[in-house]
């Protein structure tokens, strides 16, 4: 299948690959979900959605070889697309993503020692799940110890926080309803209306939103961005 080179041995090197292939998923399940939702025909064929360490994603069907050369994703969620409600199946298909995410993470990491392996799960608990995204949930974390990951871990809060934002306007409901309710929001650089079908991503520094196009930024580079600054607040800063 296209995309599948990887081969990580690190923890840092597995983490990248967890990260690629779960913005692919997020980008299935968000920006491309009209693509994905019409490539799950229920007519035809047990499909699965793979995510790729590039950030690619396709629908396909499962690998020939026996064994596969990594853990297959779920098989056949086409055929619950038409008997559920589009958000129900969409959540179903990212809870069965998270469980191939961890699955793939776990097969790269085998021969990772017990200290590397709970850095790994450290790493990965921290990100939102796919789950948790597709549904605008957040799950109540508990205390963390201030071990030897509590210094690393406190450097990714930030970025965590910002890609919940980000994340937050990439979702495309099929509810009617959600454009009511952003209905309000306008575009601080061109002043245009909030459509749920367009990508949007949130100043992290003066929390106005702005269409992507209009400053230049992709779903791509800002699932990459630890923080964002809107030019306004850039031009500010530089003017100090």
């Amino acid at each position: 299948m296209a995309g599948e080179s990887s081969n990580p041995g690190t923890v840092e090197e597995i983490f990248k690959d967890f990260r690629g292939r779960r913005s692919a998923f997020l980008q299935a399940l968000s920006v491309d979900v009209d693509k994905f939702y019409s490539l799950c025909n229920p007519e035809m064929e047990n499909l699965c959605l793979y995510g790729h360490p590039n950030g690619t994603w396709e629908v396909n069907l499962p690998a020939e070889e026996v064994p596969p050369e990594l853990p297959e994703p779920a098989l056949g969620i086409n055929f619950a697309r038409d008997g559920m409600q589009r958000q129900d199946w969409l959540s179903l298909v990212a809870v069965h993503s998270d469980c191939w995410l961890l699955s793939v993470s776990s097969y790269f990491g085998a021969r990772l020692s017990r200290n590397e392996k709970n850095r790994l799960f450290s790493l990965i608990n921290d990100l939102p799940t796919l789950f948790e995204v597709v549904t605008g949930r957040k799950t109540i974390k508990d205390k963390p110890s201030m071990d030897h990951e509590s210094k690393y871990q406190n450097g990714l809060k930030r970025s965590i926080e910002g890609e919940m934002k980000i994340t937050r306007k990439l979702m495309e409901e099929s509810c009617e309803d959600e454009e009511d309710e952003h209905g309000d929001t306008l575009c601080g650089s061109c002043g245009g209306h909030y459509l749920n079908v367009e990508f949007w991503i949130c100043c992290d520094v003066c929390e106005r939103w702005y269409h992507g196009k209009c400053v230049k930024i992709t779903p791509a580079k800002a699932e990459s961005m630890k923080q964002y600054k809107c030019p306004s607040c850039c031009t500010k800063k530089g003017r100090q």
